[in-house]
């Protein structure tokens, strides 16, 4: 029986990334648990369900590990004297938002799995379309599964290759071959650390470097916040192994033609921080080409131009600039409110929606204003967003969306629901309009999307049906999958 108070994920109808991944060698010997939780903590944004640390000493015992995780945010999972006590100089960090598995301590990442060879500790950011065949074959020859996310498959299938591979780093690339889906993966073994991204590309993962020591980093900005070098990005399909005696090792045997790859478009439209660089283009700059293509495509005459806060913001600016018309902020942020929090019973009057945002009246009373947002999901909270505007003085709401309508779930590691829950689904822009309670409504056009990133292969597949892969037949998110 739920409680009146009823805790919620996705109380705003937003949508949510799986996660976000860290790892760090460092030669000279120091420990690396203190990095890695800031470099966590500026990846926050990609997972706010748990997160952990697993660090091990390379001097030290080998296959010893120690592992600090849990259900919270960062800074509520450790404390000063939880990190004191994660000594080693290698090691992998997680933070999470689950998109397949439920959302329990026993899903926290990194996980570690002791086998005959020693130790692996792993962290993956993406979703496997064929994890549920590979854990049934798994379970045939005697696996007993822990958790219910695709890492602890993989996990199972790299430490099985290492059994008949001459090193690790040629078992990672092993059992890549039998994943299909959206990976990308650090690994720790007891001498190495070792990056691994899908062939497509679909997730981003760099590679930083800070006096002697290495970092493996799901985005540009966890390198800065840590006054490291950003060396590259590790390439689509690429195996990369750092260790003291080779530095950074590259196998690019399961890498594809560059026109085949396949990023997640929603990476650089709402994922990624904005001061993040993927793939070497500006996660600000696509977003302010968004911002100026919706100007260009759906300009209308008003007063004011606002983005919902975050990722809506940049692309805000780039209308703004692009339309002359002024930018503003119409809205205040409750920067407390973590994606887990009590929602308000639905006899209650407290709004989910006002807990997280409020209007400014001061801003939008008496003005024609124009709203930018990343994306519209299932329409409930743009609605509710449009009428707070209106409740505040605003005299016409036109919502610009930086992104086509979603017309297709993902399968890739984003939680794009079912088709038959999506707003766009089977319904016109002007249908949409009428719902959400705006004067007009404009979407990205879909060509627009390439020239966003300067031409980069991306993925579409949320918003034509064509994915980059055979999408799965069974059911890999719980719920209905639509067969077409």
């Amino acid at each position: 029986m739920k409680n009146q108070a009823e805790l919620t994920v996705n109380a705003t109808d937003e949508l949510h990334e799986e996660c976000g991944v860290f790892g760090m060698y460092d030669f000279d010997g120091g420990d690396v648990a203190p990095s890695i939780y800031y470099g966590l903590f500026a990846l926050q944004h990609r997972g706010q369900e748990s997160c952990g640390i697993a660090v091990s000493d390379t001097e030290g015992p080998k296959g010893k590990v120690l592992t600090h995780k849990d259900m919270g945010l960062v800074n509520e999972v450790f404390t000063p004297e939880s990190l004191e006590k994660l000594k080693g100089d290698i090691g992998v960090g997680h933070v999470r938002y689950s998109t397949a598995g439920a959302s329990t301590r026993e899903n926290a990442q990194p996980l570690v799995l002791n086998y005959v060879k020693g130790t692996l500790g792993l962290a993956h950011n993406g979703n496997l379309i064929n994890a549920n065949q590979l854990r049934r074959e798994l379970e045939y020859t005697g696996a007993i599964f822990q958790t219910t996310i695709d890492s602890e498959v993989i996990a199972y299938i790299i430490a099985r290759e290492r059994l008949k591979s001459k090193t690790v780093e040629e078992a990672v690339r092993r059992a890549a071959l039998k994943l299909k889906g959206a990976y990308a993966l650090v690994v720790m073994s007891p001498r190495k650390l070792i990056g691994a991204r899908d062939p497509f590309g679909f997730k981003p993962l760099v590679i930083g470097k800070r006096d002697n020591a290495y970092m493996l980093a799901s985005e540009t900005c966890a390198l800065e916040t840590l006054g490291a070098e950003y060396v590259r990005d590790v390439e689509p399909g690429e195996v990369v192994t750092i260790s003291p005696e080779h530095g950074i090792q590259s196998d690019k045997s399961m890498c594809l033609p560059p026109e085949q790859h396949a990023r997640c478009i929603f990476e650089y439209i709402y994922f990624a921080r904005p001061d993040s660089h993927i793939d070497g283009k500006s996660v600000y700059a696509a977003r302010i080409k968004a911002g100026r293509f919706l100007a260009q495509d759906s300009p209308v005459d008003a007063d004011l131009v606002v983005g919902v806060p975050e990722s809506g913001n940049v692309a805000a600016m780039g209308y703004s600039m692009e339309s002359g018309i002024p930018y503003g902020m119409a809205f205040v942020k409750n920067g407390y409110v973590g994606r887990t929090f009590i929602k308000p019973a639905q006899s209650s009057r407290e709004s989910s929606v006002a807990i997280k945002l409020n209007a400014m009246k001061e801003a939008v009373s008496g003005k024609r204003v124009i709203m930018i947002d990343d994306s519209i999901v299932r329409g409930t909270t743009s609605n509710r967003i449009v009428n707070m505007l209106r409740e505040a003085g605003a005299t016409e709401v036109h919502v610009r969306i930086s992104s086509p309508p979603f017309l297709w779930p993902c399968y890739f590691g984003t939680d794009i629901p079912v088709r038959e829950q999506l707003i766009a689904y089977n319904r016109t822009i002007e249908q949409i309009r009428e719902l959400i309670g705006a004067d007009s409504l404009g979407y990205l056009e879909i060509d627009r999307l390439e020239q966003m990133v300067d031409g980069l292969p991306i993925c579409k597949g949320c918003f034509t049906g064509t994915y980059p892969m055979e999408p799965p037949k069974d059911d890999i998110r719980g719920e209905y999958i639509d067969k077409r």
